[in-house]
């Protein structure tokens, strides 16, 4: 399919902008660069190249696109590597009541990665994504669908949010974390849910969440 002018000199300018810069630019700097001041009227365009094969688009997330390697010069086909990232997809969390704990669940995304850029999650060897199943979270603008982007360790500071294991009931819960002396506080962010008390020697941390994805259908 043929491309306009317009697409023709957005696509050289991500191409030029990777040879000299080895990530991909911004939606205002592609804007800035081929004299459009509109952020819709470029996001048209990249959806345009994305249909008609010229690139790929990692929605919302920052820098999120690249070239396909057809179109790629030899400098940018080198520097892709290490910036588009695939986070392993381990199964489902629940924001809401208990459910098994990862690993002794069904994963239905096996073998799946969730491809985000390295700006965004660095160390990408130490995470893993987990799919929210429920609403008790909500507050946290964590919705029912969203992905989690989860550091694995065993510890976390009061607050943060956790992958919480109930080892006594086998399950997994996605909470904030509030430790209370012989007893920690399982606390969601909605209140239609209330918190859930564990003895201390009966929860394992799995991992703090570090970033929350969204994909739009």
């Amino acid at each position: 399919m043929a491309l306009s002018e317009r697409q023709e000199r957005i696509l050289a300018f991500i191409g030029q902008y990777l040879d000299e810069h080895s990530f991909p630019p911004t939606i205002r700097e592609i804007g800035k660069a081929v004299g459009i001041s509109s952020t819709s009227v470029v996001k048209y365009n990249l959806e345009r190249l994305h249909k008609k094969g010229k690139i790929v688009r990692v929605e919302d997330v920052s820098r999120g696109l690249r070239l396909r390697e057809s179109t790629l010069t030899p400098q940018a086909v080198g520097s892709l590597p290490s910036q588009i990232v695939g986070i392993p997809k381990l199964g489902i969390i629940s924001a809401g009541e208990p459910i098994a704990a990862v690993g002794q669940q069904d994963n239905p995304f096996a073998g799946e990665t969730l491809t985000l850029t390295q700006d965004l999650v660095p160390n990408a060897d130490e995470l893993y994504a987990l799919q929210v199943k429920g609403d008790s979270m909500i507050d946290a603008l964590v919705s029912n669908g969203d992905w989690v982007i989860v550091r694995h360790q065993n510890t976390a500071q009061p607050k943060e949010m956790i992958v919480a294991w109930i080892k006594d009931r086998e399950e997994t819960t996605l909470k904030y974390y509030h430790p209370e002396g012989a007893q920690v506080r399982l606390q969601p962010a909605n209140p239609a849910y209330g918190p859930i008390f564990v003895p201390a020697d009966q929860l394992e941390i799995q991992g703090k969440v570090v970033a929350i994805i969204r994909q739009l259908q």
